[in-house]
């Protein structure tokens, strides 16, 4: 074989140990502003805008008991979960939301007195949804500017018909799961703020909704808190 030209050499090599630097050099890390959001849905960023909405998780019940402790008080076979989405931002971080509907169908009770469930309802919506990537991914609910977290029963009893009112005491706080792609509340305690000596002073919520779905995409895929 022929030889190189003796000026070539240099560039020969030089051209070599460029190329093995370059096969053991590490990848160059990804930019910060590559990061994915805190909620995407089908491996796609959930929009500011979006609308996400959960029904309870398969199986289960929305309840609203008179102790923390205790299986008295309503019992509802249908509840849903409602919010649109305001902010979206590159995880780690909190995504925020405005919950616009929480509804509750085929209520039930099993209250001394009280004979059927005509209704129960949260009032002075939209209240605002933060959920946090952080460990345990904690979801926190807010009282929006038409005032703190409440809800009305209206119960016919031995008596009547009663109207019950809560207020939220203390936290709204749960937590979401990306195994089941739901979030879970468990009892969030409201205490009676008005309407007849009838109703129990306290309330205890508790409900898991899932899988959240983002409704704005196509197949509503489900949301994930990355």
């Amino acid at each position: 074989m022929r030889a190189l030209p003796r000026r070539t050499v240099p560039a020969a090599l030089a051209a070599l140990a460029a190329l093995a630097l370059a096969a053991a050099a590490p990848a160059a890390a990804l930019p910060a502003d590559a990061a994915g959001p805190v909620l995407t849905a089908g491996g796609a960023a959930v929009a500011a805008g979006d609308a996400l909405a959960a029904p309870l998780v398969a199986g289960t019940s929305a309840t609203f008991y008179s102790t923390a402790t205790s299986t008295t008080g309503v019992t509802c076979a249908t509840s849903r979960f409602s919010a649109g989405v305001l902010t979206n931002p590159a995880a780690p971080g909190v995504a925020t939301e405005s919950l616009t509907g929480l509804t509750f169908d085929s209520c039930t009770a099993d209250v001394t007195g009280v004979t059927s469930v005509e209704s129960l309802t949260v009032d002075t919506l939209p209240y605002g949804v933060s959920v946090d990537d952080a460990t345990g991914l904690p979801v926190t609910l807010t009282g929006g500017s038409a005032g703190p977290i409440q809800a009305t029963a209206v119960l016919d009893t031995w008596f009547g018909t009663i109207t019950c009112t809560y207020r939220l005491s203390g936290a709204f706080t749960g937590t979401a799961d990306n195994g089941t792609n739901s979030l879970t509340f468990s009892n969030e305690h409201f205490a009676k703020s008005g309407g007849s000596g009838l109703c129990p002073a306290d309330g205890y919520f508790s409900a898991g909704y899932g899988p959240l779905a983002d409704t704005s995409l196509p197949g509503a895929p489900a949301v994930t808190v990355n």
